[in-house]
Order: C-alpha cells, then sequence, then structure tokens
C-alpha cells in the first residue's frame, strides 16, 4: 500500500493527529520532515484556528513540540497502528457539506443513475440516447443562464428532464450534508461503503475551508464516496447513498491560503484519482477544476451567508468531473469497488490522499465526537 503524502516542499499546513496517552486529538503542522503539535488554549482546535484573520501566518510562527516523522506517521497511520502516531482528518468543528453535479461529465453521468434506475446495465443506451439530445459538452453553459433555460425547456418537451439538470444547468446548486463534525476520516484511514450497494465508486475532490464569516481559508482533498446504485434508485436516498459511517474523507492537511497558495491556484488545480485492487486491478484518471461551472466562490455563497450561518466554519467538496465508466469485470457494467481497493486522490499542490476500502459496518466506528473532545480540551486545561 502506498505510503506517500507528497507534500509540495513550500506551504503551510494544518492537521490533526493521535497520539498515545493523550486523550484529545492534538492540532498538528508540517516543519520540514517533522509533524509538530501546536495545540494550546490559545486555539485547541483546528476550527479556532481557520477563524483567525492569519491562519497561515498563526500556524507558521506558533511555539510547537515534534511528535514524529512525516513518513513514519503516514506510515502508522496506513497501517493503523493504534499505539503510534497517526494522523486524523484535517477538520473538527466545522460542517462537512458537499456540492454535487458541478462538472458536465458528472452532470450526464448523474442523469445516466437517475434514468437507469441503479441498473449499470442500462447505463450504456441511456448515455447514448443523453449525447444525441443534448450533446456531450455543456461546459461553456453557466447555470441559470438564458441558453441554460433554453436546453431546460427542450429536454421538458422532450420528456427528458433530470433533477440532476435542473441543479447542473438550473440557477440553484445542490449542496448536502456529506457527514457531522467529527465523523471525517483522514489519511490512512479506511473508507466505507454500504453493505446493500452493488455499484459504487470513489469521487475525487478537492474542499473548501471556510470560517464562519464565509472566508475561504484554504483547502484540502476529499473522498466523497458515492453508491451510484442507491442514489440512482431516487435522489431522496441521497443520505443513505452519501453519509454512511467512514463514507467521508479527508487530508492528508489543509493548505491554508497564503501568498504562494491561494483559491486561484484551487481554480487550477488537476485532481489525479488511482484505484488498486487486490485482484491485480488498476484505474488511474484526473480531472481538471478549471471545468468547473460554478467556481468555488458561486459554492460557498451557496453554502452559507445571510441564509445559513455556521459558527465553527465549514468544509465543503467542490465536487468532481470524474467517473470511472470502464469496465470492471462484465462488460457494460462499468467501474465497482472490491473490498480492499486502495484510492489514493492526489494534486501537485495540496498532495495526496489514500484510504483502503471496506464495508461500513467493518470500519471503525464513529464513537469521538463534540461532547468528548470538549470533555478531554477541559480535562487537560485547554478551554
Amino acid at each position: 500500500m502506498p505510503n506517500a503524502i507528497r507534500l509540495p516542499a513550500a506551504g503551510v499546513f494544518l492537521g490533526r493527529a493521535q497520539v498515545a496517552g493523550i486523550a484529545h486529538p492534538l492540532v498538528v503542522t508540517v516543519r520540514g520532515d517533522a509533524v509538530v503539535d501546536i495545540t494550546s488554549r490559545h486555539a485547541p482546535t483546528v476550527s479556532d484556528i481557520c477563524e483567525m484573520d492569519d491562519p497561515a501566518g498563526y500556524v507558521r510562527a506558533a511555539a510547537g513540540r515534534p511528535v514524529g516523522g512525516l513518513d513514519a506517521i503516514a506510515a502508522n497511520s496506513l497501517a493503523a497502528a493504534p499505539r503510534l502516531p497517526r494522523l486524523l482528518s484535517p477538520v473538527d468543528l466545522q460542517a462537512v457539506k458537499a456540492s454535487g453535479v458541478t462538472f458536465v461529465v458528472s452532470l450526464l453521468e448523474r442523469v445516466i443513475e437517475e434514468q437507469a434506475r441503479g441498473s449499470a446495465e442500462k447505463a450504456v443506451a441511456i448515455r447514448n440516447d443523453i449525447a444525441a439530445l443534448i450533446g456531450h459538452d455543456l461546459s461553456k453553459l453557466r447555470p441559470g443562464s438564458p441558453e441554460a433555460m433554453q436546453i431546460k425547456a427542450k429536454l421538458v418537451e422532450r420528456g427528458a428532464w433530470s433533477q440532476y439538470l435542473e441543479v447542473g444547468i438550473g440557477p440553484d446548486a445542490e449542496i448536502f450534508t456529506k457527514c457531522q463534525p467529527m465523523s471525517s476520516v483522514g489519511f490512512g484511514a479506511d473508507v466505507g461503503l454500504l453493505p446493500v450497494s452493488t455499484w459504487n465508486n470513489p469521487e475525487p475532490e478537492i474542499a473548501l475551508v471556510a470560517s464562519s464569516a464565509g472566508r475561504i481559508v484554504g483547502a484540502t482533498l476529499g473522498n466523497d464516496v458515492n453508491l451510484r446504485d442507491v442514489e440512482g434508485r431516487s435522489a431522496l436516498l441521497l443520505g443513505k447513498a452519501k453519509d454512511n459511517n467512514a463514507s467521508a474523507s479527508l487530508g492528508p492537511f489543509i493548505r491554508l491560503f497564503d501568498g504562494e497558495f491561494t483559491v486561484d491556484d484551487v481554480k487550477k488545480a488537476d485532481v489525479h484519482l488511482s484505484v488498486e485492487g487486490k485482484d491485480g486491478y488498476r484505474l488511474e484518471g484526473s480531472s481538471s477544476m478549471a471545468e468547473i461551472s460554478r467556481s468555488p466562490e458561486e459554492l460557498i455563497a451557496a453554502a452559507m451567508g445571510p441564509h445559513h450561518q455556521y459558527p465553527d466554519g465549514i468544509v465543503l467538496y467542490l465536487g468532481t468531473m470524474f467517473v470511472p465508466s470502464k469496465d470492471r469485470g462484465v462488460a457494460g457494467q462499468g467501474f465497482t469497488h472490491h473490498i480492499g481497493d486502495v484510492v489514493t486522490i492526489s494534486t501537485e499542490k495540496i498532495g495526496a490522499l489514500v484510504n483502503r476500502v471496506r464495508l461500513s459496518p467493518d470500519c471503525p466506528p464513529w464513537d469521538y465526537g463534540v461532547r468528548a473532545l470538549m470533555k478531554d480540551l477541559a480535562a487537560a486545561n485547554m478551554l
């Protein structure tokens, strides 16, 4: 199993780690080859740092102590070694939300899922029908524009309108809850699938981190684990398809915005995916954030503002254009995970997020929430 986090040489990184003998998660950064504990009474959580006027400046100057080498802690995380320092999801108190259908390829595939009602066998024929009706390239179509509304009218007339096309080219973005605060998993952790799902895939994404005021302070990588058959049966099953034990992965760290890394770097990023199966199967692909149909700022504004506040900040998955359709096994049935798959999501300027696929009931249960965190921080005199 690969253990390379592959952080760039430059950058200000913020995350969380668990160390034996300390009940509460540590707030950490990376300095050289070392992971450094910067937890303090002034900033006992990642959320506290993200609320600061200059999070990157604070992390860069914060006093701290090394807890181990980065490569060694990455290896511990992949091995799930409970007595050794290991990485956790880099966020804590923030709401974890996701935006869907933000790329044309994702848009068309969601329509196919809906029309196929969860049947992978029907997907090829439906894909061809949709392409004949509206074409493959909607990349220059601005959601909510007059041109988009003309396409909507055409599809309604043909009886082919879809709720996924509504959020893909209509005026309103799709924003949903991916998981509860404190329940996301990090680098090296298992990610979970519901046992009822037989058609599923990773969703490699960049996730933005914003303060309670809506100011975007950094970015991390995410796997918005997706159950295509469950959501395809009905969009009302979105919660069942998306929010399960260990179904939201984030990491390896938040790269904080500073003079060297900004939201413009997110907009230009290429997101790479690889899936390696125990059966020797290998899948690789990439997507370009330049092809997103709604800007990161627009998506943050859709999620929070005068209409909805998040006092502890927010993490927002930005969506993906990469939908693996390469057959794995039976011809025409496309890709689906096998237990034991290793998923690596990476970008040049944020690093690499690595997870192994299991069934959700077999992943470690989520048993450490906000109440436990506050209790442990208080006992450590951090509050």
